[in-house]
């Protein structure tokens, strides 16, 4: 058992439901011609000049590239840039970071993420490969929840032989699938979309906010908001795949992954949660020490069988891991190691749960840059986000945002070597 609060509420403005110390909680491209500038434009442009400028003041370098057009606006790359080499790079096409390139022991810098070449790649993309996922990221039983006694029903893309029995990560036509605006800020860029009331069935206007940012400790930081005019689910989080070997030489499975966390929510065939919590203790989900990924994955465990994939006999991992302590403020909750190439990377996170999915489906057959396939477990997703399903389940943390309220929250992605 665990309490909460079911509000947002003003713990340093984080959306968070309260839990007692000690208590655990869980790709076409249009060729269109360009539109000559307006006033209005060039004043956006001049405002992006001035925080580039900044920016390069303080060390950090920001540009911007046109890619391509979607939904009648411009699709920029933009790219953040330290002194000391690191690089990230992101689109206001679903909001996608596209790149991580950070050094390893050896000082060789390259990619800790899977993603793709081109502009195209990114538009077709259906593997979730870096964007902002949500409305709900995660799943939602059946498509269906109650706020107030009303039922809403939002479109199902997941779950049995035809993908039609659950909601994943917002729908069909998520915020992954949608085009956002986007700027220019101190140390980054700041992006915004505007998600209207019965979006992938959504009650509500959802007006949302997200700021990235790199600092000069290799630390890229996501700030998420929201505000809304009707009640409605709000669960953002970044979905991305990581490889910390760099330009991904090999799998992921001696990674080793801590996480701060003593239970996980057991789920059904459909990774929907039953409800309850679970302890890691003596089970293969427990990863509060350091543990390679692969030492355990192979083991009969019923519940790391319903993570299905490749791997027809055991399946594998991705579930929901709940915070051992969690109070809504900014802790490094989870920390990823390679030991090969010396890389490793803190997550600090206000959320209280953390999805982690060991690649299980990848089969080769999505091709990352320069058509290298995406072969088994050559990636993994950890994703800091409240529990699955939490509007179907009241003892869950809260995740309605309702009229008035702004949600609010943070995870930084440090990078580092030893």
């Amino acid at each position: 058992m665990f309490k909460h609060i079911t509000q947002f509420t003003a713990v340093r403005g984080t959306f968070v439901g309260l839990v007692a110390l000690g208590i655990a909680c869980g790709l076409v491209a249009c060729g269109k011609e360009e539109a000559k500038p307006s006033e209005t434009a060039d004043a956006a442009k001049a405002t992006e000049v001035k925080a580039e400028k900044t920016a390069a003041a303080s060390g950090i370098t920001v540009t911007s590239e046109k890619w391509g057009e979607a939904d009648g606006k411009t699709i920029n790359l933009y790219t953040l840039k330290n002194s000391k080499g690191m690089t990230v790079q992101a689109i206001n096409w679903g909001a996608y970071i596209t790149s991580v390139i950070v050094p390893d022991k050896n000082g060789n810098f390259e990619e800790v993420t899977i993603g793709y070449d081109t502009w195209e790649e990114y538009y077709n993309d259906n593997s979730y490969s870096g964007p902002i996922v949500g409305r709900f990221g995660n799943r939602i039983a059946k498509g269906k929840f109650t706020i107030d006694g009303v039922e809403y029903n939002v479109t199902r893309n997941n779950g049995g032989p035809n993908n039609d029995i659950n909601q994943l990560h917002g729908g069909l036509k998520g915020l992954h699938k949608r085009a956002w605006d986007a700027k220019q800020v101190k140390n980054g860029v700041e992006m915004s979309y505007l998600s209207p009331d019965g979006e992938e069935g959504y009650p509500g206007n959802l007006n949302i906010k997200l700021t990235i940012t790199l600092n000069e400790s290799n630390e890229l930081r996501l700030d998420y908001e929201a505000t809304t005019d009707k009640k409605t689910p709000v669960n953002l989080t970044w979905h991305a795949y990581f490889n910390l070997s760099g330009n991904m030489q090999r799998d992921i499975e001696g990674h080793l992954l801590t996480m701060a966390a003593d239970k996980t929510t057991p789920v059904d065939d459909t990774l929907i949660p039953y409800g309850n919590l679970a302890s890691v203790e003596g089970t293969p989900f427990d990863f509060q020490a350091p543990t390679a990924i692969g030492k355990n994955i192979r083991v009969a465990d019923e519940q790391l069988k319903k993570g299905g994939g490749q791997d027809k006999e055991y399946g594998g991992y991705d579930h929901n891991w709940v915070f051992s302590e969690w109070d809504g403020s900014l802790k490094n909750q989870v920390t990823l190691y390679d030991p090969e190439s010396g890389r490793y990377m803190d997550i600090y996170t206000e959320e209280p749960a953390i999805q982690f999915y060991a690649g299980n489906f990848m089969d080769g057959s999505v091709k990352a840059r320069g058509g290298k396939p995406v072969n088994h477990r050559y990636g993994m997703a950890l994703e800091p986000q409240h529990f699955p399903d939490s509007p179907n389940h009241p003892n869950f943390p809260n995740t309605i945002l309702a009229p008035g309220e702004t949600y609010q929250t943070t995870s930084v992605y440090k990078f580092g070597v030893k």
